[in-house]
């Protein structure tokens, strides 16, 4: 299942596997852009391997993986121009710089000239509702703001695909609704291609324009958009159990 260019991404047979485990068992997946497409499963599924497969962090041993029209394991390069990822890892963050200062940092790793990233981070922080707190220390930042930035610096590059690796994690019920207004904003604004890797089940309810099931690195069934959180928990349960 290999789709067109137009697809922000496309992986048809992807494979990993780490000495005799393997992770992901020809794991298929198709994401158009404006799409959001929810990957839900429990804990060791296999959804951050996949996440960093697609975002070239990580080398399937099988299978092709074309982001917004690139291979990511020939143009890794090309890729990763393409792509924004948000995860709750807040090791990633320089506690003792300001929100501003770490979006300096990540915009130069993103080699966006100094002039630009200022302009684009100052429109960011406003889209974001973090205008006021840009110049505090991300050591000060709420649980909610820590979030809101996440999703600042995987906009930094101007992506056409975002990946979200359980971005909502860590936060209470109030501050994820709230994430996930803004992510929906964004993401039609921008026509973005999403893939988001969760295993909460009201996430996925309020996000996905197509959810996938994963289980033991495999795909073993999907579900279509609009169902609530508890029919998505029934149909998890009896993917589960099949």
């Amino acid at each position: 299942m290999l789709g067109s260019s137009a697809s922000a991404v496309s992986a048809s047979g992807v494979v990993k596997r780490y000495g005799s485990r393997t992770a992901l068992h020809g794991v298929d997946l198709e994401v158009a852009r404006g799409e959001i497409v929810c990957v839900l499963g429990p804990n060791g599924a296999g959804k951050s391997t996949l996440l960093r497969i697609l975002s070239t962090t990580l080398i399937p041993d099988e299978g092709i993986v074309m982001i917004d029209g690139h291979d990511a394991v020939r143009e890794p390069r090309m890729v990763r121009r393409s792509i924004g990822y948000a995860m709750t890892d807040e090791r990633s963050w320089y506690w003792q710089l300001t929100g501003r200062q770490n979006l300096e940092f990540f915009a130069a790793i993103h080699q966006i000239a100094r002039r630009e990233a200022a302009e684009r981070i100052d429109d960011l922080l406003e889209e974001f509702d973090l205008t006021e707190a840009a110049d505090r220390r991300f050591q000060e930042y709420s649980t909610g703001m820590r979030a809101r930035l996440s999703l600042v610096r995987a906009f930094l590059p101007d992506p056409s695909v975002l990946f979200l690796d359980e971005p909502t994690r860590s936060v209470d019920p109030m501050v994820a609704g709230h994430f996930r207004r803004d992510l929906l904003q964004a993401t039609d604004r921008r026509r973005l291609g999403v893939v988001l890797a969760t295993h909460d089940l009201h996430e996925v309810a309020t996000l996905a324009s197509k959810v996938l099931i994963l289980s033991k690195g495999r795909i073993v069934a999907t579900a279509e958009p609009g169902l609530s959180a508890a029919q998505l928990e029934r149909r998890l349960v009896a993917a589960m159990a099949g």
